[in-house]
């Protein structure tokens, strides 16, 4: 184990890890400033677009408290530089945990243990490579064709009245939140109290917001406020 953490900790490796984090913050920089040029084409004004950045980042913090934590385990597993690449290019810490130990169980070991070699670690790190390969292969080679056939069906009913986009987006967003739900409601009471605790604060604070003017900015704050008020619930209540 202590071989395969000094490999882990290679400062080639954190060489890599360092340019692939700046080509991701550059990207993010980039981004912002495409969006916001962009923006008067589809009818926003620059306050909505600062709005939007707000909200994004608001609401990033609370899924990122989970990423940490699982980030601070993977480390001492696999090093600070894997475990910063990963992180910063999936950004989903469940995913990289399981394909983590996954990769060293098919190498015939456990993260951690003291059979975890240097060649068990470089075994996780390719199936972790090869393994998001997928979701970066289909940005690059879909993203396109997709935008296309966003804008073919919004022109087809553009003049209809129909907002088929938004009922595909919303439909969307309710079907990936639906599924994490159902998975969770099996785990057990905690997990129902938790996801009822988030759902009330959730609708209270959107109906406070959409009847005080003057605490419209409570909508930024619905899913941070929501996530703190169910862990407070299931660690002081349960």
């Amino acid at each position: 184990m202590e071989k395969a953490i000094l490999v882990a900790n290679n400062p080639f490796i954190w060489v890599i890890a360092c340019l692939i984090i700046a080509v991701i913050a550059f990207q993010g920089i980039i981004f912002i400033r495409i969006a916001s040029k962009t923006s008067a084409s589809v009818g926003l004004s620059q306050h909505e677009v600062k709005t939007s950045l707000r909200v994004g980042a608001i609401n990033s913090i609370g899924p990122s408290l989970g990423i940490m934590i699982i980030a601070i385990s993977l480390i001492t597993l696999l090093g600070n530089p894997l475990t910063l690449i990963r992180i910063g290019i999936i950004g989903s810490a469940a995913t990289e945990s399981m394909g983590a130990s996954i990769a060293a169980t098919s190498f015939g070991t456990e993260l951690g243990s003291s059979s975890f070699t240097s060649q068990a670690f470089t075994t996780v790190a390719w199936v972790l490579c090869l393994g998001g390969c997928g979701w970066l292969l289909f940005v690059a080679l879909f993203t396109k064709h997709l935008g296309k056939f966003q804008s073919s069906i919004t022109n087809k009913t553009k003049d209809k009245g129909f907002p088929i986009m938004i009922i595909i987006s919303t439909a969307a967003m309710l079907g990936i939140f639906g599924n994490l739900l159902t998975q969770e409601l099996f785990k057990g009471y905690e997990s129902v109290i938790v996801i009822i605790a988030a759902a009330i604060t959730m609708i209270v604070v959107t109906l406070v917001a959409n009847k005080f003017r003057k605490l419209k900015w409570l909508h930024e704050w619905s899913l941070g406020l929501a996530i703190l008020t169910s862990l407070s619930v299931i660690y002081f209540i349960i």
